[in-house]
C-alpha cells in the first residue's frame, strides 16, 4: 500500500487518510514551508545533502511519510520541536497575559468614566423659573392650609412644564406597591407626585439579615428620586395626616428647619394610598420593652443591642444569672419574619461569635421562638413547617407552640401555654432582647379614612376596603384607590351579583323578587360573576354541580333565595389576600397598566363626552392575584412552598436558590451589585461585629 501511496504522490495526485483524492498538485506553490520541510526530512533520511531546490517543481520524495501528509491534508498543527511542558508553560503565560490584559483594560475604562462624572466648571445652570403659586401658594381647603398647586421643579423644562397640565396623580407611601407602580407607569402621562415620611424604598424581605450584618444597611434601600426620576415626577418628604375627599386635598404635615409642625394641602386628580401598616399589638402589656422589624432604622437598634448584650455579657463583673438572661433572645412570632430573624440571629452565634467572643457565652446563648399557633410558618405545607421545625431543633432553637404573650417586662417575658391535655400553664422566660413580630393592623391614617367613609362603606378593623379595581369603596369612582398592606379586597360576590341581577329585572321591567334562572342564564351569572370577581373563578368550575347542589326544590331553575345562599357560601371560601410584598408588587402593577391604558382612552372620551360610568371596567379587567409562592430561610438552608402541591427544602443548594430569587427581585442594579458583595465579603471575612 505505501508503494501505492508513493507512486500517486509521485504523479501528483492528493493522497487521503482512506486512499487517493482528486488529483492536484498536492505541494504546490501554497504550502511552500511545508514543502521544504518535508524535503529535508527526506534528504536526512536518505543520507544524502541535495538542497530543496533541487528537487522538480511539484514533485513529492518517494518515502513521504503518510502520516505527516494526513496531518497536513486535515488543517491540524504539525508537531513542534518544543517539550509538552515549554508548551504548556507558553500557553499559561499567554492566558494569564490575557486575563491580566482584559483586567487591565477595565480598569482603565472604570477610571476613564469616573473621571467624566467630576465636574470642573460651576454647577449653576442659570435662571430658574419658578411659578408665583410654588413659592406663594394660596390658602383654602376645610381649615385653610396652604394648597401646594404647583411644585418647585414645574416650569424647569419643557417637558415639565408639559406635565404640568397633565392629570395629578399622588401617591401615599413609597413600599412595594408604589414602587412597582413607577416602574410601570408610561412616563409624560400623569403630573406624579410621591408623599412619604421616608426618601427611600426598603428590600424587605431582607431586612433580618441586616440586624446581624450579613447585609449591609445601604444595601437594602433605593432612593426614592432615583425611581421617581424615570416618570419625572416629585418628592415631598412628609407624612399624610387626612384626605378630604369632596375636595380632592391630602392634608400633610411635616417639621420644619425650627422643630415646628407645618401642614399643608396637596390636591389630586388620582390619588394612591399605599402606606402600608403597623405591627399589630394585640392588647399586650409592655410592648415599649420589645423591637419591632418594619423599618431600616429597626435593624440598626436590634444590630446594636444584639452587639451590646454580647459585649456585657463578656465583662468579668457581670454575674452568671445576669450573663444568661442578656444572652437569652426571645422571638414572639413564628412567622416569615420571625422564623428568619431566629435563623440570621443562630447563624451569628454559631459561625462569628464562637471565633470571635469567649467560648463560654456559645455555650450560655439560647434562642427561644415562641408561636400561638401548632407550628410555625403555618401558612406554608404543614411539611414545611415541620421541616423548620426540625431544622431549629437540630440548632437548639427552642421552639415553643400553643403559646400566647400576655406581658413584656424590661428582663422577663410572661406567656401562656396549651398542654397537651388541654390546660393552660403560665410561664416566665428570662429574656435580654425580645422581638415583636405578630400580625399587622390599619395605620392611623386609615383608621382616620375608614371612620370618615363609614362602616357602610368601610367595616373592616384591620384593612381599607376595596373593590376588584382596588377602588377604596365609598370614594367617588375612578379617584381614590388602595394597594399593598393597608388595604384589602372586598369578597362580596353573593350581593354585587345579586344587585347585578336586580338592576337587569328592573331594566327589563320584571320584578327582582320573582326572577328565576335556568341553568343557561345560571352560566352567564357565573361567567358576570368571573369577570367581576377573579378570585371567586376557582369556586365556579363545576357550574353543573352547583345548580344540582342549589336547587332544592328540584325545579330546574335557581330563585333569587338559592342563588343568594349559593353566592354566600362561595364568599365564605373567598379569603383575604396575603399581607405580602408580592402582592402589594402585582398590585402595584396592575395599577399602572390601569392608569396607562386610561390616560390613552382619555382623548377619546373627552371627545364623546363620555364622564359618567364604570371607566375602569371599560377599560381594564378587574385585578387578579396569582400566588407565586412563599419561601423562609430557616438557618443554612430554605422551603419554598410554590402552591399547587410543589414545595421544596434543602441544605446550601436551597440558600443559593433563595438568595437568587431575592437578588433577582431586587429594585435596581446598584442593590444587586452591594447585596453580592456583602455575601462575599461574609464569605470571606465573616459577619462584622460592630455596633454604630
Amino acid at each position: 500500500m505505501s508503494s501505492q501511496l508513493r507512486a500517486a504522490a509521485a504523479m501528483g495526485r492528493r493522497v487521503g487518510p482512506r486512499g487517493l483524492l482528486p488529483s492536484c498538485n498536492l505541494l504546490s506553490s501554497s504550502y511552500p514551508v511545508l514543502r521544504q520541510s518535508h524535503v529535508r526530512v527526506h534528504a536526512r533520511r536518505s543520507g544524502t545533502t541535495s538542497r530543496p531546490n533541487t528537487l522538480a517543481r511539484g514533485a513529492v520524495p518517494p518515502l513521504f511519510p503518510s502520516r505527516l501528509l494526513a496531518r497536513a491534508l486535515s488543517g491540524r498543527p504539525l508537531p513542534q520541536g518544543r517539550s509538552a511542558v515549554l508548551n504548556f508553560l507558553y500557553r499559561t503565560a499567554a492566558v494569564v497575559g490575557t486575563g491580566f490584559g482584559f483586567m487591565g483594560a477595565l480598569l482603565a475604562a472604570f477610571f476613564i468614566y469616573d473621571s467624566t462624572t467630576y465636574e470642573e466648571s460651576s454647577s449653576t445652570l442659570g435662571d430658574c423659573h419658578v411659578s408665583e403659586a410654588a413659592l406663594n401658594p394660596r390658602r383654602g381647603g376645610p381649615k385653610n392650609l396652604p394648597i401646594v398647586e404647583a411644585l418647585l421643579d414645574d416650569d424647569e423644562t419643557e417637558e415639565s412644564r408639559q406635565r404640568k397640565t397633565k392629570p395629578h396623580l399622588v401617591i401615599l407611601g413609597g413600599g412595594w406597591g408604589s414602587v412597582a407602580l413607577l416602574k410601570q407607569l408610561k412616563p409624560g402621562d400623569y403630573h406624579v407626585t410621591v408623599i412619604s415620611p421616608n426618601n427611600y424604598f426598603l428590600f424587605t424581605p431582607m431586612l433580618p439579615s441586616a440586624t446581624v450584618g450579613t447585609l449591609e444597611m445601604r444595601s437594602l434601600v433605593e432612593p426614592i428620586r432615583r425611581i421617581l426620576s424615570r416618570v419625572g415626577g416629585s418628592f415631598l418628604r412628609a407624612s399624610a395626616e387626612d384626605v378630604d375627599f369632596s375636595h380632592k386635598l391630602v392634608e400633610v404635615s411635616q417639621t420644619d428647619a425650627r422643630g415646628e409642625e407645618v401642614r399643608f394641602y396637596v390636591p389630586y386628580d388620582k390619588l394612591v394610598i399605599a402606606v402600608g401598616s403597623v405591627t399589630n399589638p394585640y392588647g399586650v402589656k409592655g410592648l415599649e420593652n420589645c423591637f419591632l422589624l418594619k423599618d431600616i432604622n429597626d435593624a440598626r437598634m436590634i444590630r446594636n443591642r444584639v452587639m451590646r448584650n454580647l459585649e456585657l455579657a463578656c465583662l468579668p463583673t457581670t454575674p452568671d444569672d445576669e450573663r444568661r438572661r442578656l444572652l437569652s433572645f426571645v422571638v414572639s412570632g413564628g412567622g416569615p419574619t420571625g422564623v428568619e430573624f431566629a435563623a440570621e440571629l443562630f447563624d451569628l452565634l454559631n459561625e462569628d461569635l464562637s471565633k470571635r467572643f469567649p467560648r463560654l457565652l456559645r455555650n450560655e446563648i439560647s434562642v427561644h421562638l415562641i408561636q400561638s399557633r401548632g407550628h410555625i410558618l403555618n401558612t406554608y405545607d404543614e411539611t414545611l413547617s415541620r421541616y423548620a421545625e426540625e431544622r431549629f431543633a437540630r440548632d437548639q432553637v427552642d421552639v415553643l407552640v400553643n403559646s400566647r404573650v400576655k406581658e413584656v417586662h424590661p428582663d422577663r417575658i410572661v406567656f401562656t401555654q396549651r398542654a397537651d391535655d388541654g390546660t393552660i400553664v403560665t410561664k416566665e422566660l428570662p429574656m435580654g432582647f425580645c422581638l415583636w413580630s405578630t400580625g399587622v393592623s390599619q395605620s392611623e391614617l386609615c383608621r382616620r379614612i375608614a371612620a370618615k367613609l363609614g362602616p357602610a362603606a368601610q367595616n373592616n378593623r384591620h384593612a381599607l376596603e376595596t373593590d376588584a379595581h382596588l377602588r377604596l369603596s365609598g370614594t367617588p369612582m375612578g379617584d381614590v384607590y388602595a394597594i399593598g398592606d393597608c388595604a384589602t379586597v372586598q369578597n362580596n360576590v353573593a350581593d354585587s351579583v345579586v344587585a347585578f341581577l336586580r338592576g337587569r329585572a328592573f331594566r327589563l321591567g320584571r320584578d327582582p323578587e320573582a326572577v328565576e334562572l335556568g341553568f343557561g342564564e345560571w352560566r352567564a351569572v357565573a361567567a358576570e360573576a368571573r369577570r367581576r370577581f377573579p378570585q371567586a373563578g376557582a369556586h365556579l368550575r363545576r357550574l353543573d354541580r352547583l345548580f344540582a347542589q342549589f336547587d332544592r326544590d328540584r325545579s330546574g331553575t335557581l330563585d333569587l333565595g338559592e342563588l343568594r345562599e349559593l353566592l354566600r357560601q362561595i364568599d365564605s371560601q373567598l379569603t383575604s389576600l396575603p399581607a405580602t410584598a408580592q402582592r402589594a408588587n402585582q398590585q402595584g402593577v396592575y395599577l399602572a397598566r390601569k392608569l396607562n391604558r386610561l390616560a390613552r382612552a382619555a382623548p377619546g372620551l373627552a371627545a364623546n363626552d363620555v364622564r359618567d360610568g364604570d371607566l375602569d371596567d371599560a377599560c381594564h379587567p378587574a385585578f387578579a392575584y396569582r400566588h407565586l409562592g412563599s419561601l423562609a430561610y430557616v438557618g443554612n438552608s430554605a422551603v419554598f412552598d410554590l402552591g399547587g402541591g410543589w414545595r421544596a427544602a434543602g441544605g446550601l443548594w436551597a440558600v443559593y436558590a433563595w438568595r437568587s430569587v431575592y437578588f433577582a427581585q431586587s429594585v435596581g442594579v446598584r442593590t444587586r451589585m452591594l447585596m453580592a458583595m456583602d455575601w462575599a465579603k461574609r464569605g470571606l471575612f465573616g459577619r462584622d461585629l460592630m455596633s454604630f
